[in-house]
């Protein structure tokens, strides 16, 4: 319900409008009132919405009403006269709404800490195409704990203990300052992990002392030079921060994989250019590849050494997949040189972003189902798989979401907009014009006060304690002992209109060691056996047939 009202505020009064509006109404009300003793009730009532407005721009808990006073309130209302009110009105009728309808509930439910139980029954409809199930046991378990951890980087130096469930990627620039504080507090409290996005660390991610991964794109903001290029010492002193667990070279990312990207200069503040290390109201360019290393075995040489100038932190990278043979090749290398990242990340094509063009957004890359299992896949079938944990993200908000991702082979996932909604997001979709209503994706100073750290911190240690505790019962139900045990077998999808199947049966899996000393017409795949004898672990372009 406030898309119009964002359009129209690029002028400060105008969120304030009803407000004011209030104010003078008041005081026409008043003079009519001890001019011509009438309007007294007027007066009252005009008087109490004024300091209604007041109430609303002084309290913490809705940073709606804090950038809208008194108008603020017809979101919350709507929301209490009927459900399908909060469709159409409060969560917007924009394309996204029919995924996030059900999901940015839930996630409000359970950052607030209210009951996420359910009359009625399903809301799905379990007979059309595409529903997915996991299947329960007669014996349920008896879990201990939500507590979920894998060990990323075993055997390294230091090696990082991460939560299953963890902030994706983020920059400060494209979240308010108030933001990265508060899920970095929440990840703080909670014991998860809080990507920084490539806008590098920034003063906000280091004040409450939440666990880091740093991440590093093709700009190699906080590690460059004065031309952009790489640099080793300033790399050295982020990266040895003790707050820094793990650092992730993000090669794409699901939302606009093989676009650069631009920070307009007057965007550029004292704050982002500190934490970039670029010159403030300057363009901020982010390339559309690395300059570091141009093959996959520079790549790998690369990684082994960010690993070193960390003091033998997890070294990884992220990416959302493409050409198929440009994966390949990075296998391949990883065959050849011996060195493998500790962790590589798989970014769905249907994540987020601030802004992106909409060919970007809807057309472009691999969704995380097929990225996902082709990564897995291969470093099954190259013996790989145990020395390289995978992390993934794409739209993952809920315990069945996460479990459905570990059957497909991840480890761990990350959630952004899962976060955001907990911040209090509600998708107005005006991120890429610094008019947020909820103060989460602007740098406006004014609009980002109205989100409060500490209520907002806890709200995302809610949502992280109370997906993981659903997890925990999902795990229980199917008779498992952790979410690692979850596999393609259990999960069932309607692919028929009077036909169901396992993952496991409708989705392809490789064989340990299968893809090892294979020709091309022996490789189980038919992706393996048109790409892989494409592939060269000294390029990332495809070898000519």
């Amino acid at each position: 319900m406030f898309a119009w009202l964002q359009r129209l505020d690029q002028h400060f009064p105008v969120r304030y409008a009803a407000w004011l509006a209030c104010a003078v109404a008041m005081m026409l009300a008043a003079f009519t009132w001890v001019a011509f003793d009438r309007g007294g009730w007027l007066a009252l009532g005009f008087l109490a919405l004024t300091l209604l407005g007041v109430r609303d721009t002084r309290q913490a808990r809705h940073a709606v009403l804090r950038n809208y006073p008194v108008i603020g309130h017809l979101r919350f209302l709507l929301e209490y006269i009927r459900p399908e009110m909060r469709q159409y009105f409060i969560e917007g009728d924009n394309e996204a709404a029919p995924f996030s309808r059900q999901q940015r509930s839930l996630v409000y439910q359970r950052a607030k800490g209210e009951p996420d139980k359910r009359p009625f029954g399903t809301q799905m409809d379990v007979h059309a195409i595409g529903y997915e199930w996991i299947n329960h046991s007669l014996q349920p378990s008896k879990l201990a704990t939500h507590d979920f951890r894998v060990t990323i980087g075993a055997g390294r130096a230091q090696p990082y203990s991460a939560s299953i469930f963890n902030i994706s990627a983020m920059s400060f620039g494209a979240l308010s300052a108030n933001a990265i504080l508060a899920l970095n507090e929440g990840a703080r409290r909670g014991g998860f992990a809080h990507d920084t996005g490539e806008g590098s660390i920034s003063r906000h991610h280091r004040a409450n002392g939440g666990d880091l991964i740093w991440e590093i794109g093709s700009g190699y903001f906080g590690c460059r030079d004065a031309e952009g290029r790489f640099d080793e010492a300033r790399f050295a002193e982020n990266a040895r921060l003790p707050q820094v667990k793990m650092v992730e070279l993000k090669l794409s990312q699901g939302a606009k994989p093989g676009h650069g990207g631009v920070l307009p200069g007057p965007k550029v503040t004292a704050e982002i250019a500190e934490a970039r290390g670029v010159p403030v109201g300057v363009d901020c360019v982010s390339p559309s590849a690395h300059s570091a290393f141009t093959t996959p075995v520079e790549m790998l040489h690369f990684i082994e050494r960010l690993r070193d100038l960390s003091g033998g932190k997890p070294v990884g990278f992220k990416l959302c997949i493409g050409h198929p043979w440009e994966w390949f090749a990075i296998a391949k290398a990883m065959l050849e040189t011996g060195l493998v990242p500790d962790f590589i990340v798989v970014d769905g094509a249907e994540g987020g972003t601030g802004a992106a063009p909409l060919e970007f957004t809807d057309h472009v890359g691999a969704p995380l189902q097929e990225g996902l299992l082709l990564v897995h896949n291969t470093l099954v079938g190259l013996n790989l798989r145990e020395r390289v944990r995978i992390g993934c993200a794409g739209k993952v908000i809920s315990a069945f979401d996460i479990a459905r991702a570990m059957a497909l082979g991840a480890d761990w996932c990350n959630s952004a907009r899962g976060f955001m909604f907990a911040l209090g997001c509600i998708q107005a979709q005006s991120c890429h014009t610094g008019a947020c209503p909820t103060g989460v994706s602007t740098q406006d100073a004014l609009r980002q006060r109205a989100l409060d750290v500490p209520s907002k911190a806890q709200r995302v240690f809610n949502y992280h304690q109370q997906t993981l505790h659903a997890l925990q019962e999902l795990v229980q139900a199917a008779g498992l002992a952790h979410p690692r045990e979850i596999t393609a077998a259990h999960i069932v999808r309607r692919h028929a209109e009077q036909g169901v199947k396992l993952l496991a049966n409708l989705l392809p899996f490789v064989a340990p060691g299968a893809l090892l000393g294979k020709d091309a017409e022996a490789m189980p795949q038919q992706v393996f056996r048109t790409y892989w004898p494409m592939a060269r672990a000294e390029s990332f372009a495809r070898a000519a047939s």
